[in-house]
């Protein structure tokens, strides 16, 4: 394939050209309430070629690798005709050409386990979510398992493969009482690596049913201002939807007022206050050594000392801003171009034992795990999965309809205590950004005290 693939390279007429070819497979099961509620199993291939002619872009997808010579050649005369109304021309910032194979090594590879051993699997953690309690109405149970292989290649003489495994766990009770209220329990598991990845959680589902049961007794918080504490999953959730995604520099390209904002060296938190995005951590999803440019993944600190220091770049976005490239230009798949993307973005730990953080607080909210929101520029809305009552120092009941809101960069300078239990969570989901949605981007957090945060509730 490689001389296919470099021969195709060396006829086109662009200025640059890339190649990037993909074959992945994998299985996705649900089971809702013990039955098999969906199952899809597939094997795919395809690649896209990437032309930059005169400053600009022509782009040609592909399923045979037969097709590359044409599909290069249709690249190449796309961008030779968008470049002649082009406004603002393209251009590459320069990087080491690179030569190199990653292999994923998979212990209890899924790919070799039986069906039947995965539905069993599954099977068992319905039982003990169901078994937990008669208000238990409804159990979800998702699996997705996935192998791709990548090889990307351009015309400056790099040529890298590289193989990544995706194995993921969603468990999920619904309880309802006799009033028809219904609340949720979930839990979410994943990595880069094999089937063990997804055994022994029979306490997390028997957890996830107590849980959702638990909810229904819980009162809705008061709506006012707290003193919060986020545990590292709503932490590295808000560091990412909140703040990651501001510091993408396509993002900011298309946004003058945000880029107006985010100028290197401002202040957005407090000193002690450091966010970095680590481009590759074995055995996190989505984690492998170069970026979909083929190149390699930096470890960039975006806020340093509670200054912006660092921007996410793709080539493209370094050369417009005088940068240079971090490693995250990133595609969710063959059919779509790279565009800039997190990776593995955390704040990193401080010094504070979270049990020192509970005795500061003498009335507040300690919020866990990420149930959803939205953030519309530097404005956030984000909802706890579930949350406790902090008293005098001390954490207590569930607390439900948790739901935290305000300016990010108010809320970032609010920080007054940042924990030394970093913890970074691969998990299940996936970010959406342009249209390229499931992009695994793990995030996490030590625990975080924040005054003053306004939640919404009764």
């Amino acid at each position: 394939m490689r001389d296919v693939i470099e021969r195709a390279l060396s006829g086109s007429p662009a200025d640059y050209t890339d190649v990037r070819i993909e074959r992945r497979l994998g299985t996705t099961i649900k089971l809702t309430n013990g039955k098999i509620d969906g199952f899809e199993s597939c094997t795919e291939s395809g690649g896209i070629a990437r032309c930059l002619t005169n400053g600009a872009w022509g782009v040609a997808v592909f399923n045979d690798l037969a097709e590359l010579e044409s599909c290069i050649d249709e690249a190449a005369r796309i961008a030779a005709i968008v470049a002649r109304d082009v406004a603002e021309p393209a251009g590459l910032a320069p990087v080491p050409c690179v030569q190199d194979e990653y292999r994923a090594g998979v212990e209890n590879d899924f790919r070799a386990v039986p069906l039947s051993r995965k539905i069993k699997v599954l099977e068992a953690y319905h039982a003990a979510m169901a078994q937990e309690s008669k208000r238990i109405l409804l159990t979800v149970v998702d699996y997705s398992d996935g192998f791709s292989k990548t090889t990307f290649a351009n015309s400056e003489g790099t040529y890298i493969v590289q193989e990544l495994p995706n194995i993921t766990l969603g468990l999920n009770s619904t309880a309802r009482d006799d009033k028809d209220d219904i609340q949720q329990g979930f839990e979410h598991f994943g990595e880069a690596g094999g089937f063990d990845g997804v055994l022994g959680h029979e306490d997390a589902a028997k957890e996830v049913a107590r849980r959702a049961v638990a909810m229904l007794d819980a009162p809705a918080i008061q709506a006012g201002q707290y003193s919060v504490i986020l545990d590292p999953v709503l932490a590295g959730a808000f560091i990412h939807e909140a703040f990651g995604h501001q510091c993408e520099a396509d993002f900011l390209h298309q946004n003058p007022r945000m880029a107006e904002m985010m100028t290197l060296g401002t202040e957005f938190g407090v000193p002690e206050l450091n966010v970095v995005d680590e481009g590759f951590i074995p055995g996190l999803r989505g984690n492998v050594p170069y970026d979909d440019e083929g190149v390699r993944r930096a470890k960039t600190c975006i806020l340093k000392e509670g200054r912006l220091h660092s921007l996410l770049h793709s080539r493209e976005t370094a050369a417009k801003m005088g940068a240079e490239p971090t490693g995250n230009a990133r595609a969710v798949g063959y059919e779509y171009s790279p565009i800039v993307r997190m990776t593995n973005t955390y704040i990193d730990s401080g010094e504070t034992p979270f049990e020192e953080m509970i005795r500061g607080i003498d009335r507040g909210v300690y919020a866990k795990s990420f149930y959803g929101g939205s953030t519309a520029f530097e404005q956030f809305s984000f909802s706890a999965a579930y949350a406790y009552e902090i008293v005098d120092g001390e954490i207590g009941g569930l607390l439900r309809n948790v739901v935290l809101s305000g300016n990010l960069f108010e809320t970032m300078r609010a920080i007054d205590a940042i924990g030394d239990d970093r913890t970074i969570v691969s998990g299940a989901a996936g970010c959406g950004k342009n249209g390229q949605f499931g992009l695994a981007t793990p995030a996490g957090s030590p625990h975080i005290r924040i005054r003053n945060v306004t939640i919404g509730g009764q």
